[in-house]
């Protein structure tokens, strides 16, 4: 989605709603979502890890049990909800309607008047809340030079169909590994159903000094959904990163960043501040499963000109620019920009260039400050984690994922396993090599640039090792 003109407006308050709250008592009370009793995860930190991490350890696909249907509408009427539901202050919800769209994903009505009375960023990209108790959305870096990295709907589960072959290359932890040789940490918006297909990952994600945040457990646009509907959403995703990881998150990203105040208040109630963006990358329409027809090269130029956009000094602050964890394409698309990005801009997550640091989580878990070049505090010293995974049963999964106004829907199948143990141990990422030749393992010859053997963007999967390119 092009971000319009009028989000321009608030940039100047970029310094005021970027930093972590410190003046709650302005805002609406929060709570922290009442959860069952839960086993506690094993194998996952408990405060940040500042790294080496694990690289070569392969994750399991064992799913999580006890959750609604992977992609299904959760039910409303579940008492875990309801008990939610019934915490939330309705008196600060505002009555904006429930919106419908046409079959395309058009809206029946695109605007609710010139007076936006309900802050509707799908109508007009407003990102300060007309509701006075609540707080103004992230959206940008302040700090100019700034990148602000994120990811949304991951985490990128293995597929069993036909796809399989050329999808499951990328699945993670392939973007992870990528990150982790690069000395990059981002803010991972998480879809609940890939949670608890994939726990793994998200421990993973977790472990690797990524912020966890929430990206609904199904993926419609919110404001499409009832009041009960939304916290459904909401719930079984903090549930689904809680059971997996031990972490309640306190950020939310709302799918096609389709927001007003009514959805706002309900996730600020749950503890969730809202995060969006201010640039798209429009790389979920790439051609790729549950993607579009968008030629990689219009995606290309994006990156092009954002780079170029700093370095003419037209630029006057950080950018958030939304990015997948989607498909081979999304990930690849990354992969050979953000050498690229590194060179120009302070590549950091997107929480941590707002200065939020303590307020990812309701755990006491905090992150580093990261210096102007991106660096933080590191150790070199391996620790060792074991992993104990247990699983009850096959789940067969429907995804439909929703792209912008399109609605693609496939149906996997992740089978149960047994109860698996695996104690790792974390390593400093091996070293890379700039000897690769053309035609290693059938892929393009890449330049050595940080280790990967890619010259385009439709090429950067594999790692230049010893002179060779393999995963």
């Amino acid at each position: 989605m092009v971000i319009t003109n009028s989000i321009l407006l608030f940039a100047a308050v970029a310094q005021v709603y970027g930093a972590a709250i410190n003046k709650r008592s302005v805002y609406a009370p929060q709570f922290s979502p009442p959860f069952p009793p839960m086993a506690k995860p094993t194998g996952v930190v408990t405060s940040y890890n500042p790294g080496p991490y694990d690289t070569s350890s392969t994750l399991s696909t064992t799913p999580l049990s006890g959750f609604p249907e992977p992609w299904s509408k959760p039910d409303t009427n579940n008492a875990e909800v309801q008990a939610v539901y019934n915490k939330l202050d309705l008196s600060k919800i505002p009555k904006a309607p429930v919106r419908k769209q046409n079959s395309d994903g058009s809206w029946v009505s695109n605007s609710d008047g010139a007076s936006d009375p309900y802050c509707w960023w799908s109508s007009t990209n407003c990102v300060v809340p007309k509701a006075s108790y609540l707080p103004p959305d992230i959206y940008t870096c302040p700090n100019k030079g700034d990148w602000g990295l994120n990811y949304d709907d991951g985490p990128f589960n293995r597929y069993t169909d036909s796809n399989a072959a050329v999808e499951n290359k990328y699945a993670e932890p392939a973007l992870y590994n990528f990150l982790a040789e690069n000395n990059l940490h981002s803010t991972l918006f998480y879809i609940g159903s890939n949670v608890a297909t994939f726990p793994a990952a998200a421990q993973r994600g977790l472990n690797d000094g990524h912020q966890l945040c929430v990206h609904t457990w199904s993926h419609p646009p919110l404001t499409t959904q009832t009041n009960i509907q939304i916290v459904a959403e909401l719930y079984w995703t903090l549930k689904a990163i809680k059971a997996a990881t031990g972490v309640t998150s306190r950020c939310f990203r709302p799918p096609q960043g389709d927001i007003d105040d009514r959805v706002r208040a309900i996730a600020w109630q749950m503890g969730m501040r809202t995060v969006l963006w201010d640039a798209d990358t429009e790389d979920w329409n790439l051609p790729a499963p549950n993607g579009g027809s968008l030629s990689p090269s219009v995606v290309d130029g994006y990156f092009s000109s954002w780079i170029n956009s700093y370095k003419s000094g037209k630029d006057t602050s950080g950018r958030i620019v939304l990015e997948h964890e989607l498909n081979h394409a999304t990930v690849n698309i990354s992969m050979f920009w953000l050498p690229k990005l590194t060179k120009t801009f302070n590549v950091i997550p997107a929480l941590s260039c707002n200065g939020i640091t303590k307020d990812v989580y309701w755990e006491d878990f905090e992150y580093p400050t990261y210096g102007a070049d991106g660096s933080t505090p590191t150790t070199t010293k391996a620790t060792s984690t074991t992993t104990t995974t247990t699983t009850t049963k096959a789940t067969t999964n429907t995804t439909t994922t929703t792209t912008k106004k399109t609605t693609t829907t496939t149906t996997k199948k992740t089978t149960s396993k047994t109860t698996t143990t695996k104690t790792t141990t974390s390593k400093a990422p091996t070293s890379t090599s700039t000897k690769c030749t053309a035609g290693v393992s059938g892929k393009k010859q890449g330049d050595g640039d940080t280790g990967y053997c890619c010259t385009s963007s439709d090429d950067c999967i594999e790692t230049c090792r010893s002179g060779v390119c393999g995963l």
